[in-house]
């Protein structure tokens, strides 16, 4: 897998990203089972509880489309609209993450959070929500 095609990909969907109320962009790219990549970007809405964040849209969009395995993810954001190095690392929410945890092996499953294309952390599903509730404790 090609990290840097990856979050070229989540950077290039943030760019699509609707932040009107708090400019703060997020884009997602996921690596599903089958090697495409689906792609997600925040959608904010006045009602703020009916916003979406880019990692979830990136897994139901896929999951919509009829795709369940999920390899790795790539999420880049922040309030810089038109710098290709971010200003921070944009990190999953608690939600994201449990959406994640549904659909992916936590201790296999990749998560890069990139502020550019050379600047990025890699972490495991795992490392960033260890302890976990999933599907394998309702067996």
């Amino acid at each position: 897998m090609d990290t840097r095609k990856l979050i070229n990909a989540a950077m290039t969907a943030r760019e699509n990203s609707y932040a009107p109320y708090s400019g703060y962009r997020v884009g997602a790219a996921l690596l599903c089972g089958n090697d495409q990549i689906v792609c997600g970007c925040n959608i904010e809405n006045a009602s703020y509880g009916a916003t979406v964040c880019a990692e979830r849209v990136a897994v139901f969009s896929a999951v919509a489309s009829g795709i369940k395995e999920f390899k790795a993810i790539a999420i880049a954001g922040g309030a810089d609209e038109e710098k290709d190095i971010l200003s921070d690392h944009a990190y999953p929410c608690g939600m994201c993450r449990q959406v994640l945890r549904e659909f992916a092996d936590p201790e296999t499953f990749k998560v890069y959070v990139a502020r550019s294309l050379d600047d990025y952390e890699e972490y495991t599903l795992e490392e960033l929500f260890p302890k976990s509730f999933g599907p394998d404790n309702l067996k």
